[in-house]
């Protein structure tokens, strides 16, 4: 028979001496080891961090550390007057440090040292936000496998700046980036990067850029636009070529004969504007919201307009000029509901758009990709779609039978 000292993962308190029999399985000193420390007890480790697979491998007055499914962490040390580190057995201030550290296998609670600091947070705070990112591959099966990175206390050590890394932690409990005015947004944007955090990168880069001083590619404002035309003379034409305006909101205003040629208007606020005979040839107009716009005789040649929403627009020009979008990026853009008798779309992209309700009569769309288009409820009565790619298209509900003709 052989006595041995069985502690709890990553303690040296409390301590239970159980007997081991030369006739024992590891199962019974299993058993037993979870009997006395009233605790599941599935794995045993020698003080070296080996695990003890055997009983064979057990010897007498032996001191094992039991583990209930997590790896091995080892017990914290304290600076004795000597001058060097022990074990310490009987520092009870610890004990509640090792036991928290004991139980993280089985909790939701994890800690993690950042730079020094402790952060205690959940693994699905760090996980539910971008399940790519690091921190969420850490912590995505809760078995984390550190054990070189693991300080004396059980908390997960990262060698990063605690003072970035504490929004990030914020922005991750509740999907808000909120920012001290101490903080620089920069370093913080260093961290989303090292930690693989994309949507917090897409915020932290545009909040950055909004900051800098401007210069000649600093988006225009919807009060510049205005003093602009407030001194433009109405039968003068606007020219506004390759000019900046992401993001800006335009809504609502006369923009009537503006030369937009190449200007960039990404993710612009253009609903409720009179946009009738712009010229938007090739610019970028991607993510653009122009719901309720008016569109007579806009040009819109090869535009890229991907992602844009364009829902009850009117293109329909009573007196006879026709919107011209050959050549057109449409790709998952929003017609529903919108005039669109006579628009040119030859050739243009419009792969997975929604096109419900548009009204498309003598709509030219020879050559033109509606893959996967959901096309129900249009009227496409003398509409030309000669060479269209109809591929998954939905035609359900159509105010006029489709002809073959028109698609052959």
């Amino acid at each position: 028979m052989k006595r041995v000292t069985v502690f709890r993962n990553g303690s040296n308190m409390d301590g239970k001496v159980i007997a081991v029999h030369d006739t024992d399985c590891l199962d019974d000193v299993l058993a037993e080891a979870s009997r006395k420390l009233e605790c599941p007890v599935t794995d045993l480790y020698n003080r070296s961090g080996g695990h003890v697979d055997e009983v064979i491998l057990i010897r007498d007055d032996d001191t094992l550390y039991a583990s209930g499914g997590e790896t091995f962490i080892r017990s914290p040390r304290v600076w004795k007057a000597r001058g060097s580190f022990t074990q310490d057995a009987t520092d009870r201030h610890a004990q509640p440090l090792q036991r928290q550290a004991c139980a993280h296998s089985h909790s939701e609670w994890v800690t993690l040292n950042v730079g020094g600091k402790l952060f205690t947070t959940t693994i699905s705070t760090l996980t539910r936000v971008d399940g790519n990112s690091m921190l969420a591959r850490m912590f995505m099966h809760g078995d984390v496998e550190w054990q070189s990175r693991i300080d004396e206390t059980g908390a997960y050590l990262i060698d990063r700046s605690p003072l970035y890394f504490e929004p990030i932690l914020n922005y991750l409990r509740h999907g808000k980036l909120v920012l001290d005015k101490t903080v620089n947004p920069d370093g913080i944007l260093e961290e989303a990067k090292f930690f693989g955090l994309t949507s917090l990168i897409e915020q932290l880069e545009e909040l950055i850029e909004k900051e800098q001083p401007p210069d000649d590619t600093t988006p225009i404002t919807r009060r510049e636009l205005v003093m602009a035309l407030m001194v433009t003379p109405t039968n003068k034409e606007l020219r506004c070529q390759g000019v900046n305006f992401t993001g800006a909101n335009l809504s609502k205003l006369d923009l009537r004969y503006i030369n937009f040629k190449y200007a960039i208007l990404r993710k612009a606020n253009l609903s409720g504007a009179n946009l009738s005979y712009c010229n938007f040839e090739r610019a970028d107009l991607s993510s653009a919201t122009l719901d309720s716009a008016n569109l007579l005789g806009v040009k819109v040649l090869c535009a890229n307009m991907e992602g844009a929403s364009l829902r009850g627009c009117n293109f329909e020009d009573p007196a006879g000029s026709r919107a011209n979008m050959e050549g057109a990026l449409m790709k998952n853009v929003n017609l529903e509901g919108s005039h669109m008798a006579g628009v040119n779309l030859r050739v243009a992209n419009l792969k997975n758009a929604n096109l419900q309700n548009c009204d498309l009569r003598g709509a030219v769309l020879a050559g033109a990709d509606l893959e996967n288009c959901d096309l129900s409820g249009c009227d496409l009565q003398e509409a030309n779609l000669r060479g269209a790619n109809l591929k998954g298209a939905t035609f359900e509900l159509m105010l006029n039978p489709l002809h073959m003709a028109q698609a052959v």
